[in-house]
């Protein structure tokens, strides 16, 4: 485990939880959207990621449970494979679609959302969960018909607790704390 940013005692933060990307899958997605993704504003490198919850504004307590329940779900959780099967556009953003072939990613999500559901900070949304990275937002819609990154099938490197600070320029993310999948400690990258 390896912790970044800090949360003091009264303070309220934007909180989600993620899967973090290998090194040379995040080089694949920056060159690929640098070749594709001209239509509205890239997600940026070191915020590609695959989400898991988004918690919202959390106090201290709150943070402190969001990161034992991360904590249970990813020990419990091997690591697993994705790959990129589709492209989405929803109305704000645009995704790639992971496969998740094993099951393992979304039991992990489950798993992880009982437990957070338990500690009383997040509610469930009522659409499934979608393994995916979100790699554009926009304004209106673009309609692109991208090629698939060529990233192959790749294995999540760790789950993380991320900060999310409001900037004018976008939501700047901070790791809060970070697990590897299967319970050992991960080193800071």
């Amino acid at each position: 485990m390896s912790s970044a940013g800090t949360v003091g005692r009264d303070e309220t933060v934007r909180l989600f939880l993620a899967l973090r990307l290998p090194d040379d899958v995040l080089d694949e997605l920056d060159r690929w959207g640098a070749a594709h993704l001209r239509d509205g504003r890239r997600v940026v490198r070191e915020h590609l990621h695959v989400t898991l919850a988004f918690l919202g504004r959390q106090p201290e307590e709150g943070v402190a449970r969001a990161l034992e329940a991360l904590r249970g779900a990813s020990a419990r959780t091997a690591p697993f494979p994705l790959a990129p099967v589709r492209w989405r556009e929803t109305r704000s953003v645009g995704m790639v679609v992971l496969s998740d072939e094993s099951g393992d990613a979304r039991r992990l999500a489950a798993d992880l959302h009982d437990r957070l559901e338990a500690s009383g900070v997040y509610r469930r949304e009522k659409r499934p969960w979608l393994p995916h990275v979100t790699v554009l937002r926009f304004r209106e819609r673009p309609r692109l018909d991208p090629p698939l990154p060529e990233t192959g099938t790749f294995v999540p490197s760790d789950a993380a607790a991320y900060l999310s600070h409001l900037h004018p320029a976008g939501a700047r993310y901070e790791v809060l704390e970070s697990m590897a999948l299967g319970g050992s400690i991960d080193e800071p990258r």
